[in-house]
């Protein structure tokens, strides 16, 4: 693979000051060659790496565009290759017409994370650190963003290899004691040895613990606005949005399907869903909204139970069927500010009393955590689900110590060392990297 010369447009496919195309493998300089030619003071015989040179780039069709070329010598690049980065104005088809150039002298199509992978087989980047930046890229919020960028650091990849190189001295002790039976473990070395386990079983568990916090950031929080009819659970979508979304009426009923609204608060996406009131006398129509209502709550991350004047049992058996914190919310309090004593926080949608106390008890409901801490948390679902086997393996193998012989606890261990190879990318399978890669855009 890495004996092929491939290229790409780096930059997004649209109007801009700048596009870059990028080309990596052994031919990368002399196939940039072809195109590119250094002006000025600037003409060069050999191009020395690192250095931007500026010159013309002969493009398809017969056009020239002035712009720039920077040439990283293997192995100092982000593939690990040779890479040559070619930099045009940025113009669609002018940047459509220098890659033509640049794979008729040579380079064939990056595939889509092609050159992600390639530093990922050339040692430049774990495959968690991958998976982090592929998550910088597609974030939708600060936090995601942030997550990304503590998965592309090497936050988890580090915390993978600690517990693996732990578990490589337990299976040295443990190997020695299969291969010399005469000269068994002694009780206290099984104890070490079992106290060890523990301790990387219960490091593993607060990465696991982390995944609820990690999947919210990363998915965005699902907060269900449900409540009886003519309750302001509209009026309140649009306060909270700041814009209006959902369609206001004093008539009851009149939202009959779920409406959908985002917004950033703590620099985490909040996704709201305005649901039609729920009430036993609906027409049939209403009635599929209704049931539409009771499957956005099941699926929510946090409810708001709306209601105006007193606080009823219908509200309290939406409270309870929540299988999520509920914030009870008394609306129009511009009309009546009294305390029914049941309410979470009083608000008014009409006037904005109250709706930033109302976003904060939000945040603090969904992630009572926070989003501040540094630690690898996680947000991918495929590292919450390794790490979870280790845990498990680990649980086992320490379970096991001073009952079943040293070489059947092995297998346990040796189970946790393999999963946690899947996270650094040392022991994934073709399968798993290749779906990862398929994630990422062409020219990354």
């Amino acid at each position: 693979m890495n004996g092929e010369c491939i290229a790409a447009i780096s930059t997004a496919p649209a109007a801009g000051g700048v596009a870059i195309i990028r080309i990596s493998g052994a031919e990368a300089l002399p196939v940039a060659e072809k195109v590119f030619s250094p002006s000025g003071k600037t003409a060069v015989k050999k191009f020395k790496p690192r250095y931007m040179y500026s010159g013309n780039i002969t493009a398809a069709g017969g056009i020239t565009d002035f712009g720039l070329c920077v040439y990283f010598k293997a192995p100092h690049s982000f593939t690990g290759e040779d890479v040559v980065e070619l930099h045009c104005h940025g113009g669609v088809e002018l940047s459509r017409a220098v890659l033509r150039a640049v794979l008729a002298a040579g380079a064939r199509p990056a595939k889509a994370g092609e050159f992600t992978m390639r530093a990922f087989v050339n040692g430049k980047i774990s495959l968690s650190a991958a998976e982090g930046m592929a998550d910088m890229i597609n974030g939708q919020s600060s936090a995601e963003v942030r997550a990304g960028s503590l998965l592309y650091s090497g936050r988890l990849t580090k915390e993978a290899e600690e517990i693996q190189d732990k578990l490589t001295d337990v299976l040295a002790k443990i190997g020695a004691d299969v291969d010399y039976p005469e000269e068994d473990i002694e009780r206290s070395e099984l104890s070490d040895i079992k106290q060890i386990l523990l301790s990387l079983k219960e490091r593993t568990d607060k990465l696991v613990a982390a995944y609820d916090g990690g999947k919210k950031i990363k998915n965005g929080v699902s907060v269900a606005i449900c409540g009886k009819p003519n309750a302001g659970k509209s009026s309140l979508l649009n306060a909270l949005l700041g814009y209006d979304k959902a369609i206001v009426s004093s008539s009851a009923g009149t939202t009959r399907d779920v409406v959908e609204g985002s917004m950033e608060l703590g620099g985490v996406r909040f996704n709201l869903y305005d649901t039609a009131g729920i009430r036993e006398d609906a027409g049939e129509i209403e009635k599929l909204g209704i049931k539409r209502a009771r499957r956005a709550l099941e699926a929510a991350d946090v409810a708001l139970i709306v209601y105006e004047g007193a606080y009823s049992g219908d509200e309290e058996e939406l409270r309870k069927a929540c299988p999520c914190p509920a914030i009870k919310v008394r609306n129009k309090r511009d009309i009546s500010d009294r305390p029914d004593g049941n309410e979470d926080i009083s608000v008014s949608a009409l006037t904005g009393e109250g709706v930033e106390e109302l976003k904060k008890l939000m945040q603090s409901a969904a992630l009572p955590g926070g989003t501040s801490s540094d630690e690898a948390f996680l947000i991918e679902e495929r590292h919450y689900k390794t790490l979870a086997r280790v845990s498990e393996s680990l649980g086992s193998a320490a379970s096991a110590i001073g009952v079943f012989p040293t070489d059947i606890v092995s297998v346990d261990i040796k189970e946790a060392w393999d999963a946690l190879g899947e996270i650094t990318g040392a022991t994934a399978t073709e399968e798993i990297i290749n779906t990862i890669f398929s994630k990422f855009c062409v020219g990354k």
